[in-house]
């Protein structure tokens, strides 16, 4: 069967592609706009909204008063009021909601609010929250082995702290909703989320109403990188309060700035730690101290926090380990999920650790990471977490040496430690770092799917999941999984929006699961369709039911091709006979339990390998560097779609780049997010990206232990922690501008100014 083509691919380039706020919206609908909060913590102490509501074209300033519900929004915990009552937790935040016949009229209502405030103190850093002792929720731990023993017992032990940036999704479609009330009372939404079944939830308890008086339906997203998870829900909620309470059509759309301002971003993180190695680089253990930046409300952070803790150790066998963690409260925008939620976090510590082992004891660094690696028998100790999951199907050490030799790597170091010694203002630097990433969510109970399909009269099908599209090519993986299945031609198959009227109570389009689960249920459903179909086939086909097989649009039998019958007459006689061609397809991931109190279980249903090896030239009296050539090896087990695929490990590492490299978040003292707009904040262009960059696809030739769909593995979150070799390379690059590089600090994200700082701190 031929790839098919991204399904969206050519109403992504002609303009024809609808998005959440391009949809046909009815006569009449109005617009909502905010009015923030001058302050990162103030107590509200009066509002006036009378010049406002007296403006042409206004309807009404909605604040905390007008919701009929619950004013809480909170996906975890129920600590996120919609609109605040008497403190304001982030500079920016929405105060109170302008509805009004347009956005521009809004907005000039919206500075016509007066409200009163009292500044209070207010926390604006992990730091600030450690001294004051600001948290969510009580520390959580990991612990494997006797920690003390291992680290006094080591030859060489060596502690560090480090800082871990944030970054802003920046998808190119800000937040946006829009809602309507229908003439059954039935509340109608259009999202941009990735989890419509908690929108429909959230919306349901704003509005004080049950889930099925609330419709949620996400057309494609322009980009979501786990941004549209729980913080599309908030704005989609807003726009039911001002729909019930004016009876029209309401629209949400923010401005990039507004969207910058209003919205979490992912946790930056504080890192404490301790770490005992042999004299050859084999790891003894390790004492890890974890903070996450929540934010003013909890969101998410409590799995990201989870997901961090169970990724400390990367790919790397820790005979003694104990990992903590806690949130801290601070009053900037709530903190949420972003692709690898957590994990990118807690690689980025154990990949800090393995490095400073490396210089210290003059090793090179591939050499200290491979010698530490899971080992590939799941009966002995080395081949199992600190959480107690064996790490099956191991192929990152065959992978690694792949990498190695098709990557030239030994060659390549010759030649820069020979560039380097007769360089004195430019060095260069090389790195490899692999990855070992988790797939599963970490709460149990998201890992299931369900399915919605028919199968016309004509022969035509119609396709339903519970994934979202957000140009991650989810639609297109999925008509390929009906294709196969079911032996038709992409042309009959038709893929519907996401819609919770459709399949209900699904799981968020995250964790890269969406192919994994949604596929599943897909496969399901289509083989109850087939085992109804075949009885039929074999009566057309005047043959035994064990003899009919489906493949290019028809029913043939085994090994007689010229014995068929088409797909379009077999649905038609299928109809004729009163058979039902519409069924359900449910899927959920099999052998996953956690504990949480204990920290232990099998989260994971399997684990995603890969690696990439980055060279840098630095230039040194500017911090300024270019990525000079980037190889990358994956894992994705049998692919659905190669190029989809390859596209993914391509945009997540430059994402994961952009992370470590130039996208720095910035604020105020006063809390006010100075990076808030493309001039101030800086993405990856096509400038930083590599100037070769090569991507492969690993095959493995050993059956695997785990029933994936198709044999194919996930692809969207581990490519991103890749991105760590280019900040490795440059640690490798700074190193060679001192006489000392046992231990080479680089502030993250390392921007020029870091890297001329690291530079100038190693040279003394």
């Amino acid at each position: 069967m031929s790839v098919l083509k991204h399904e969206s691919a050519r109403g992504h380039v002609t303009g024809r592609a609808a998005y959440a706020d391009e949809l046909a919206m009815p006569s009449g609908t109005l617009s909502l706009y905010p009015v923030q909060s001058p302050h990162a913590h103030a107590r509200i102490l009066s509002m006036d909204c009378t010049a406002a509501e007296r403006m042409p074209g206004v309807w009404r300033v909605l604040t905390a008063k007008d919701v009929p519900g619950e004013n809480d929004t909170g996906p975890i915990l129920h600590d996120e009021l919609l609109f605040p009552t008497d403190i304001v937790n982030f500079h920016a935040q929405a105060v109170a909601w302008v509805l009004a016949d347009s956005e521009t009229q809004a907005q000039r209502a919206a500075q016509s609010v007066r409200i009163e405030y009292e500044a209070l103190p207010a926390c604006l850093s992990i730091q600030q929250a450690i001294m004051q002792d600001q948290f969510h929720q009580p520390r959580v731990q990991i612990v494997r082995g006797d920690v003390d023993a291992a680290l006094s017992d080591a030859p060489v032990c060596l502690h560090g702290e480090l800082q871990i940036g944030g970054q802003d999704h920046f998808y190119l479609e800000t937040q946006a909703s829009w809602v309507q009330i229908d003439s059954e009372g039935v509340v109608q939404i259009v999202a941009s989320t990735q989890h419509p079944t908690e929108t429909q939830i959230i919306v349901a308890r704003v509005l004080g109403l049950p889930a099925h008086r609330v419709v949620c339906r996400s057309p494609r997203m322009g980009g979501g990188f786990g941004g549209k998870e729980t913080q599309a829900n908030p704005f989609a909620a807003v726009a039911a309060v001002a729909a019930w309470h004016s009876g029209r059509a309401v629209r949400i759309k923010l401005p990039r700035s507004l969207d910058m301002q209003l919205t979490g971003k992912r946790h930056p993180f504080w890192v404490r730690y301790c770490v005992g190695a042999e004299q050859d680089g084999r790891l003894r253990g390790a004492r890890i101290e974890l903070i996450a930046d929540g934010g003013w409300s909890c969101d998410l952070s409590p799995p990201v926090l989870s997901r961090a803790m169970v990724h400390v150790d990367n790919a790397y066998y820790f005979p003694a380990l104990e990992v903590s963690g806690r949130i801290a409260r601070t009053h900037l925008a709530s903190n949420t999920a972003f692709r690898g939620f957590g994990g990118p976090q807690g690689i980025f510590a154990a990949e800090e650790m393995l490095s400073h082992v490396a210089r210290h004891l003059g090793l090179p660094a591939e050499q200290v990471r491979a010698q530490n690696f899971y080992g590939l028998d799941v009966s002995q100790p080395s081949a199992i977490t600190h959480y107690d999951q064996p790490v099956r199907d191991n192929d990152l050490p065959e992978l690694w040496w792949q990498l190695l030799r098709d990557s030239d790597y030994r060659a390549r170091r010759d030649a820069i430690t020979e560039f380097n010694a007769a360089s004195t203002t430019r060095k260069r630097g090389l790195a490899i770092v692999p990855v070992k990433f988790g797939i599963s969510f970490n709460k149990t109970e998201y890992n299931q799917a369900g399915a919605l399909l028919h199968i016309y009269a004509d022969g035509s099908i119609q396709l339903n999941h519970g994934g979202t599209e957000m140009g991650q090519g989810l639609h297109t993986k999925m008509l390929t999984v009906a294709a196969r299945t079911l032996g038709v031609s992409r042309a009959r198959l038709q893929i519907m929006p996401t819609s919770t009227d459709k399949v209900p109570n699904t799981s968020a389009t995250a964790a890269s699961t969406g192919a994994d689960l949604n596929g599943q249920a897909i496969k399901a459903a289509c083989e109850i369709l087939l085992e109804r179909l075949r009885p039929i086939a074999a009566e057309l086909l005047n043959c035994a039911t064990q003899e009919v097989e489906f493949a290019d649009d028809h029913a043939q039998v085994i090994g007689v091709p010229s014995m068929q019958v088409s797909f379009s007459k077999l649905a038609a006689t299928a109809y004729a006979k009163r058979i039902s061609l519409s069924t359900t397809g449910y899927y959920r991931t099999p052998g996953l339990h956690w504990d949480p109190a204990s920290g232990k279980g099998h989260p994971f249903y399997y684990f995603a390998f890969g690696a990439a090896v980055a060279e840098v030239e630095v230039d040194g009296l500017t911090g300024v560097h270019v990525l000079q050539r980037v190889d990358i090896l994956h894992d994705v087990g049998e692919s659905l779609n190669a190029e989809i695929d390859r596209g993914q490990i391509e945009g997540g590492f430059v994402q994961g780049m952009g992370w470590l490299t130039c996208e720095e978040l910035r604020w105020s003292e006063q809390g006010r997010l100075l990076t808030d707009a493309p001039s101030t904040y800086k993405i990856p262009s096509v400038g930083e990206v590599p100037k070769d960059f090569r991507v492969r696809l690993f095959h493995r030739e050993l059956p695997r232990t785990t029933d994936v769909i198709f044999g194919s593995k996930a692809v969207g979150e581990p490519p991103l922690c890749l991105g760590l070799s280019v900040r490795e390379a440059l640690r490798d690059a700074v190193a060679a501008f001192g006489p000392d590089s046992r231990h080479v600090a680089l502030a993250s994200p390392a921007t020029p100014e870091a890297i001329f700082t690291a530079i100038r701190a190693l040279a003394g």
